[in-house]
């Protein structure tokens, strides 16, 4: 599952009732945070969490986040790592979906807006407390709740992201594989060192942990990845990018498409009854660079599915698929 509401992927905490003693802005940090015992600012212990203050008036406490990938919440993570005697006892979630055109303040102060998809539930001081979401709707922001008062280090929004199609034109080229627009690395071969999800995030890599790398293969064989993306469309370009890999980037690679039905499970992809089309053949590649590809690529119709494969291992930061979307494919 793909965390909807990280920081990475363009999740904001947008409004809190109080974050006196640690900002709202940490619930969306990556890791669950740490603990330095000797640090202190001047209002009171430094927490990497959100923490409001002892509440002495009736009420809760509650932040509003706008998730960087809208979608359907299938489970959450209330994490209250390093909270001990400041945790909160009690935890609910509540989501809306909404326009851009709507401020965040109109959101806090419009009840109508929010739909309960996690009722008040107990929270364990220094856990991941994990829930899991019945609610099939697509949301685009929601209001973590605390009762009555506390820290919670991290919060994660498992689940699957919903584009906005409509914002996008008939014969628009669109990346496919990206996470924003649906994609998902649905199998790889091995992801030793940094997970395949990681090929179709935003942006260029931060770092070398921050892209797909496989572990040394000591014998036959090669890599792979297989990304479902986000809607079926005919292949125009695509992007291998191998930013911070220099003396572990893969020697070659090449690039398949299939047509597959939505119900296709991972061991059908992988198995040699799936029809994979090469799209691009084995090509050396370079360390550091980004890779471009068009007239290279063989039209192998529309696709659902493409496999990244690297000879004979190694990392690549990320893989880019633009191509036009087409509603129906053979499947």
């Amino acid at each position: 599952m793909i965390d909807l509401a990280a920081e990475r992927d363009g999740g904001q905490a947008m409004l809190a009732s109080d974050e006196l003693f640690a900002e709202k802005e940490n619930l969306l940090k990556p890791g669950r945070g740490i603990f330095i015992p000797d640090r202190y600012t001047n209002r009171g212990k430094w927490m990497d969490g959100w923490e409001s203050r002892r509440k002495r008036t009736p009420g809760h406490d509650w932040c509003i986040i706008k998730l960087g990938l809208p979608g359907i919440i299938k489970s959450v993570d209330i994490d209250t790592n390093h909270f001990l005697g400041n945790h909160p006892p009690f935890a609910s979630i509540d989501a809306a979906c909404i326009d851009d055109s709507t401020s965040v303040e109109t959101l806090a102060n419009n009840n109508a807006a929010w739909t309960e998809v996690l009722p008040n539930s107990t929270l364990n001081p220094g856990s991941q407390n994990i829930f899991q979401i019945a609610s099939d709707k697509r949301w685009t922001h929601i209001r973590l709740n605390i009762y009555p008062d506390g820290g919670v280090a991290r919060l994660r929004v498992y689940g699957e992201v919903l584009p906005d199609w409509s914002k996008h034109g008939p014969d628009e080229q669109i990346d496919l594989a990206a996470v924003q627009n649906g994609g998902v690395v649905v199998a790889t071969s091995d992801m030793f060192f940094g997970s395949g999800q990681n090929l179709i995030m935003p942006g260029r890599a931060a770092n070398m942990g921050d892209g797909w790398e496989t572990k040394r293969r000591r014998g036959p064989g090669y890599d792979w990845a297989i990304i479902a993306l986000g809607r079926p469309g005919t292949i125009k370009r695509i992007e291998v990018d191998t930013n911070h890999f220099k003396g572990n980037y893969p020697d070659q690679c090449s690039i398949e498409g299939c047509s597959s039905t939505s119900g296709s499970t991972v061991e059908t992809l992988s198995s040699p009854s799936t029809q994979w089309k090469e799209m691009l053949p084995k090509t050396k590649l370079q360390a550091d660079t980004r890779h471009f590809f068009e007239n290279e690529l063989k039209d192998v119709g529309p696709c659902t599915h493409v496999r990244l494969n690297i000879f004979p291992d190694g990392g690549v930061s990320r893989l880019r698929v633009w191509g036009v979307v087409r509603s129906k494919v053979e499947g």
